[in-house]
């Protein structure tokens, strides 16, 4: 399908493409099994100015938007979901400063961002606050000209590899959800420190840690936007953001795809190769349609935003269920048509069996996207009833 890429699109997709055939597959494996941090990849994205995409030029980015981001994110995570995470865990956390950020703040923060000296991440989930994100605890209190944080964050992707963080704490509780404030958090920070590194099921390449405030204190003009307006920020983040998480699933579906085919075609079974007999025919039919249809949405969607669409929170969730759920189900059959091969580690379907469930469940579970796509619908037709 065209999807109506620019000339620098393509040139992209295609360089994306290269590096995750040539570069990340050979090491996936690894990363997989033994959790190592892919920092020798990050220096490589870093060269290749992946990092710079989603920056304005002025930052020393290359101006690019969510469509740019889910190029990357596709192609490097049909390779490994983990390691793409380097480069879209990143975006996530510098969002809230291109999004609500002032000038300074940007100048200040994102040229090392850009030029990959500096990774990021976004801290909103708590122990007790996931998908209620409405029920953070983490503190910041105002004492002269500085924030003093304490709490702790949670599962909170490049953490203790990153070297800044955006992260939403109460400087009001009494007012709930409307209470809370947005900061810029740099690692380093005395009163900052990190639980340990998860072990996960799947992303292994990804760091994964809990973020710990004991009395950290932060400069004042580290407030992104104003008092009270944090779930605004996270809010408008996550918005923007999700169609990059759908095209970390839709490159994990991709990939364990392609294995899926080459395997069929290799496979004999009965004296011809299994991808012969129509039962796996019509697998492999209905996995192509499956991720056609939401590499349509994302892409969609993506140019929308960056088109400057104002209200695209019920087409981001939308992405996100539907690529979240086709990556589950596409990997399944993958590990299927493999057989009792795909159920070993010698294969490398297994993996993006493995890789592809986390995204039903980060940045919002696909439960709770249903709902805010729901509310949107019933929203919509209330207003036009009128």
């Amino acid at each position: 399908m065209d999807y109506f890429l620019t000339e620098e699109q393509q040139e992209l997709q295609n360089l994306a493409r290269k590096v995750a055939k040539e570069k990340v597959a050979p090491v996936a494996a690894h990363h997989d099994q033994t959790g190592e941090f892919p920092w020798d990849m990050v220096k490589l994205f870093a060269e290749l100015d992946f990092f710079r995409i989603c920056i304005d030029f002025d930052y020393g980015g290359m101006g690019g938007g969510v469509t740019e981001l889910s190029i990357i994110t596709e192609e490097l995570s049909r390779a490994c979901g983990g390691i793409a995470l380097a480069v879209a865990g990143t975006a996530l956390g510098i969002f809230p400063i291109i999004i609500c950020g002032n000038e300074e703040q940007k100048k200040r923060f994102l040229p090392e961002v850009a030029d990959g000296k500096k990774l990021a991440g976004f801290g909103l989930t708590e122990p007790e606050a996931g998908s209620d994100a409405g029920a953070i605890k983490t503190r910041a209190i105002r004492k002269g000209d500085k924030y003093i944080l304490n709490g702790k964050k949670h599962f909170i992707t490049n953490g203790g590899v990153a070297g800044l963080y955006t992260v939403v704490a109460l400087t009001d509780p009494s007012k709930g959800s409307r209470g809370a404030s947005a900061f810029i958090v740099e690692d380093g920070t005395k009163g900052l420190s990190y639980g340990k590194k998860e072990d996960k099921m799947g992303i292994r390449a990804s760091a994964t840690t809990e973020l710990i405030f004991e009395d950290c204190a932060i400069p004042a003009e580290n407030l992104i936007g104003r008092e009270g307006q944090g779930f605004i920020v996270a809010m408008k983040t996550l918005d923007k953001s999700r169609p990059g998480v759908a095209a970390q699933a839709l490159g994990i579906a991709q990939g364990a795809f392609d294995l899926a085919v080459n395997y069929a075609r290799e496979r004999q079974q009965f004296g011809q190769s299994i991808i012969s007999f129509q039962a796996i025919q019509h697998m492999l039919a209905d996995m192509a349609t499956q991720i056609e249809s939401t590499r349509a949405l994302i892409y969609s969607t993506a140019k929308y935003i960056d088109s400057g669409g104002k209200d695209f929170s019920k087409e981001s969730a939308m992405c996100k269920v539907l690529a979240g759920d086709v990556a589950m189900k596409v990997t399944t059959d993958a590990v299927q048509i493999f057989g009792g091969y795909g159920y070993m580690r010698d294969y490398p379907v297994e993996k993006f069996m493995r890789d592809a469930k986390i995204t039903q469940i980060y940045e919002g579970t696909n439960q709770i996207q249903r709902g805010v796509i729901a509310q949107r619908i019933i929203r919509e037709g209330a207003s036009k009833s009128k």
